[in-house]
């Protein structure tokens, strides 16, 4: 079973590599600077939201970051997976598999109502991943943003 480590400061020079490996393959432009303030609450204990290490603590195989929230329709607390990000040596192991089958049970645990997460539309592999984990398509909702 893959290993999941809660990330915290020290394991900042081990995330922002694999965080700008995920990030330049989804065309997201962000400074260190930027992306280091965006992690280190996180890393930090921030309540809102948790990162976390995916594999060996010391050389990890990719990172998860869930963000927290709350959905009167669904009744409390919801996560949000933020980025999931398996380095592309060791992906097709079925680690992201693993780390979508044993999250949603700790966060149920924890009182977590919902899991929800994003995906590109035209992203059909992990369309399939995601689905393969049970999380389904709300049709009558999509996705809206403002960037403040």
């Amino acid at each position: 079973m893959t290993a999941l480590h809660l990330a915290r400061p020290e394991d900042l020079d081990r995330l922002l590599p694999l965080v700008a490996a995920f990030q330049a393959g989804e065309g997201i432009e962000q400074s260190a600077e930027k992306l280091t303030a965006a992690l280190a609450p996180l890393l930090e204990g921030n309540p809102l939201g948790v990162v976390y290490l995916i594999g060996p603590a010391r050389a990890p195989l990719g990172y998860i970051v869930v963000t927290f929230g709350w959905s009167l329709e669904l009744g409390g607390m919801e996560a949000f997976v933020d980025e999931l990000f398996i380095r592309p040596a060791v992906r097709g192991r079925g680690i992201a598999s693993e780390v979508l089958a044993t999250l949603p049970r700790a966060l149920g645990e924890a009182g977590v109502r919902a899991l929800h997460l994003e995906v590109d539309r035209t992203n059909e592999a992990a369309q399939r991943l995601y689905a393969r984990a049970r999380f389904e398509p709300r049709e009558r909702y999509m996705l809206m943003t403002r960037i403040l």
